[in-house]
């Protein structure tokens, strides 16, 4: 697997052995964390396993990637006088933008100084007796700190998928989550490429431009939507900043980080020709969350939401001029329970001669060659092949790292059966250990970085709560946990969310528990809930001098 590394920052590699706060992860979470750690007069540590800042979008460098939240509203909302003055350029930033961004902010904060790169943290042991985590990394570094935090993210840690013979492939392979820095040239190549999640979606077109053959292989379709993406204009930046005020508390209301119009209707109230308009005025918005939002009901209702799904099909055939590979690109879950994707030119790439779509569900696919790719149809010969199989999303960056808490328990082996949490943020037998945007909050439903500050915020005042008070501990009770997970899965349970095999559910890794595991009740309503709990003193949280 091709992975080249760029070269590290000044001040790599200078480990302290004692600190308040150990942060692991310098994507969104771990940058804002240190910054707000320094300002409370907290020593900290950030372990990060890149060269440089940026999380997601330091890894995540195929191409075509690209955020799926407009600019303007996936960025800090803490520094009002930076929000201003950072530039962006278009409506929808691809990669290098988005890194642009996260190096600014690391430069105008001095944050690599007490940022330890290209270290991955391989245990972290809690000692109940002296109330404190040891960190260990691969270097054999040890470090001892009062509060463990894992800013880890939700899909960082990827996985290839479960075939034979993946080493057997004589030609070059590469994972969509471990671009090489300079790029690959498919000039001339044939490509294989497995996956049609967004990391496929974004870059099947741009792949297609260059390859001189490209076939995809597609084992469940993704909907997608067409981003409409353009370069903003100095009016809409300008009018953005000018409200960003109001905004960023509308964007903390909402349901997903993106503030939208209030659906009033069912979609089962309309006429069909009110309905179409509507659907059609949403996908040429470019936009994720209108579709979803256009009616009350769309994702709590099967046969509303087979209304849009309908729509969307016909979409799709109206596009794609054969009419099985048409077919083929339709997805049958319902619209909105894996996270839908939003491309530059997708279903239009299969009109070309040069593209193929291998449909798996039809065409199993059996092995890697020496050649190329075995399916129980036949064996495709390629020049390099293409994993964008995804990631073992929420909990695999975390259960990866051995965790163990009080009298050694695992956090591994404790959600073993599916993650437990308290609030996405806590989990009993680990004290003073918290995650950034966990199993159990809205995360990977919402704007990551409006999800990103909240966390950030709740910890930071939690961790000032225990020092103001002379508090040495904070844990998640059994109780509060049990009631949260119960909780988490009734409001799941109320949505059409648990009907498609997703990533959501933990169906993309073969023996994971199938759990929903972000919470599906709202940005806002989860807000208020964090509030309450801690205007309540830390209610459902066992607190120790």
């Amino acid at each position: 697997m091709s992975t080249t590394e760029a070269p590290a920052p000044a001040g790599d590699r200078q480990v302290p052995t004692t600190v308040d706060v150990v942060v692991v992860g310098a994507g969104f979470s771990g940058m804002y964390l240190l910054h707000k750690l320094r300002g409370m007069g907290l020593s900290a540590v950030v372990f990060e396993a890149g060269t440089d800042v940026g999380g997601t979008w330091y890894w995540n460098r195929y191409p075509g990637a690209r955020v799926d939240v407009e600019s303007l509203a996936y960025s800090y909302s803490f520094d009002p006088d930076m929000e201003q003055r950072f530039e962006w350029q278009e409506r929808y930033p691809t990669q290098p933008e988005i890194l642009a961004y996260a190096r600014h902010v690391a430069d105008r904060f001095d944050l690599r100084k007490d940022i330890v790169f290209r270290t991955r943290i391989t245990a972290a042991h809690y000692d109940e007796a002296e109330r404190t985590w040891t960190v260990r990394t691969e270097h054999e570094d040890a470090v001892t700190t009062r509060f463990l935090v894992m800013a880890t993210g939700c899909l960082s840690s990827s996985k290839l998928p479960e075939i034979p013979g993946l080493d057997s492939f004589k030609g070059e392979t590469f994972h969509t989550a471990h671009w090489p820095h300079e790029g690959v040239d498919f000039t001339g190549k044939r490509v294989g490429l497995i996956g049609t999640g967004s990391s496929g979606v974004q870059s099947i077109p741009v792949i297609a431009e260059q390859a001189d053959d490209l076939t995809v292989f597609q084992r469940t379709p993704a909907y997608s939507l067409p981003a409409r993406n353009r370069k903003l204009t100095v009016d809409e930046i300008a009018g953005m900043k000018a409200g960003y005020r109001d905004y960023r508390q509308a964007q903390k209301e909402s349901g997903f980080g993106v503030p939208t119009a209030i659906p009033t209707k069912s979609v089962l109230e309309v006429s069909d020709s009110e309905r179409n308009a509507a659907f059609e005025q949403a996908w040429e918005s470019g936009s994720l969350v209108n579709l979803l939002t256009t009616y009350t009901d769309l994702t709590v209702n099967q046969e509303a939401n087979d209304k849009a799904k309908d729509w969307v099909h016909s979409k799709i055939k109206s596009i794609v001029t054969d009419p099985r590979t048409a077919q083929d690109l339709c997805p049958e879950y319902p619209i909105g329970t894996k996270r839908p994707c939003l491309d530059s030119g997708y279903y239009e790439t299969y009109n070309r001669d040069d593209v193929h779509l291998v449909n798996l569900q039809r065409e199993p696919l059996i092995e890697v060659t020496e050649r190329g790719i075995r399916t129980a149809a036949r064996e495709y010969e390629f020049d390099a092949i293409v994993y964008a199989t995804g990631f073992d999303a929420m909990t695999g960056s975390l259960t990866n790292v051995d965790i163990r808490g009080r009298d050694g328990t695992s956090l591994k082996e404790t959600w073993s059966a599916g993650p437990r949490t308290y609030l996405g943020i806590g989990s009993a037998g680990f004290p003073n250990l918290f995650m950034i945007t966990g199993p159990g909050s809205p995360s990977v439903l919402s704007n990551m970085v409006v999800s990103i500050e909240q966390h950030v915020d709740w910890v930071c005042d939690a961790v000032a709560h225990l020092r103001s008070q002379g508090l040495t501990t904070i844990e998640a009770t059994q109780e509060a946990q049990d009631a949260w997970v119960d909780h988490v899965n009734q409001v799941a349970g109320f949505t059409l969310y648990p009907k498609a095999n997703s990533w959501y559910m933990g169906a993309n890794v073969p023996g994971k528990p199938r759990v929903f595991m972000p919470y599906a009740g709202g940005v806002g309503e989860y807000r208020k809930k964090c509030d309450e709990v801690a205007k309540n003193g830390y209610d459902g949280f066992a607190l120790t001098a």
